[in-house]
């Protein structure tokens, strides 16, 4: 039986076929377009205390990622190279020709990347939570390293999904996440577990990691984007209480971004957008609107 999605006010849901992947995406408001990208373990219902006030002034369009929320499960493409690839087919799709962007966690990994392949297709970027791609391995960032144990448990063959799929894992994760903070009611709690538990959406998850693990990582920390410089303006929020990424992990950006500032926020963990909306919000009407000013408004 398929999942109901769940109902928030002004919010309209569709199903967009991409190449190799049917997407589902909510959307609110009317306006220049903002595309928000979720997290693991989340969908976009991450979004659902952002929504409201984005959609009074924009076109708020939040898609599940290929293997999450109520969009397809292929068994492939999980490398966030793809599912960068798979947000410009939406953008394509939906004939968005350049939007400003918000990710969050692997949705911010992803955007970063949307940014770097393809810059003319983003106006200004909020990344939330989540490392840049221009990492080196320092002494101080490779002491971090051990906060992300669950990588190799989550990215196991077999052991991962079967570890997704146990509720007492995710509830594991979930303090470590610093979801306690993230005020989830036991509904959102059940939405997000049931987003990844199911046994197609665990093996996304563990495919997710995997990538993480054996391929994305070694690739920053070897230089694989440094090559590259990031022209698009980008905001960087990270809540001081994340346990896993720490600030050398969110520093050294500098020499390799034209217009990128960091604003750190303390008594915030990793759920920045549900800890701290009433900030997000902020920041982000005001950073998008310097966009109007400057004459880089999205055409839509």
């Amino acid at each position: 039986m398929a999942r109901a999605l769940p109902e928030l006010a002004g919010v309209k849901h569709r199903f967009v076929d991409l190449p190799n992947l049917r997407m589902h995406v909510a959307e609110a408001g009317e306006g220049d377009p903002v595309v928000l990208l979720h997290g693991w373990p989340q969908n976009w219902w991450e979004w659902r205390r952002l929504i409201p006030p984005l959609a009074r002034r924009f076109r708020v369009i939040c898609p599940d990622l290929r293997g999450f929320g109520w969009s397809d499960t292929p068994i492939d493409g999980y490398e966030k190279e793809t599912m960068a690839q798979d947000v410009l087919h939406l953008l394509d799709s939906l004939k968005l020709p350049r939007v400003r962007l918000i990710g969050h966690d692997v949705g911010c990994f992803v955007g970063f990347l949307i940014c770097l392949r393809a810059p003319e297709r983003v106006a200004r970027y909020i990344a939330l939570n989540t490392g840049h791609p221009f990492v080196r391995p320092t002494p101080a960032v490779l002491a971090t390293f051990w906060r992300f144990w669950y990588w190799p448990l989550l990215g196991a063959p077999l052991l991962g999904p079967w570890l997704v799929r146990q509720g007492a894992f995710g509830s594991l994760l979930q303090r470590w996440f610093t979801a306690d903070r993230a005020g989830w009611s036991p509904s959102d709690a059940t939405l997000f577990a049931d987003g990844v538990e199911e046994s197609a959406r665990a093996l996304a998850s563990s495919k997710t990691y995997r990538a993480y693990l054996l391929k994305e990582s070694p690739q920053v920390l070897f230089g694989r984007y440094r090559s590259q410089r990031l022209p698009v303006p980008t905001l960087m929020l990270h809540g001081l209480e994340d346990n896993m990424l720490r600030e050398p992990f969110i520093d050294g950006y500098q020499p390799f971004a034209d217009d990128m500032k960091l604003e750190l926020v303390p008594g915030v963990g990793h759920f920045i957008a549900e800890e701290h909306p009433a900030l997000v919000s902020e920041r982000a009407l005001a950073f998008f609107a310097a966009s109007r000013e400057s004459g880089d408004s999205p055409e839509v």
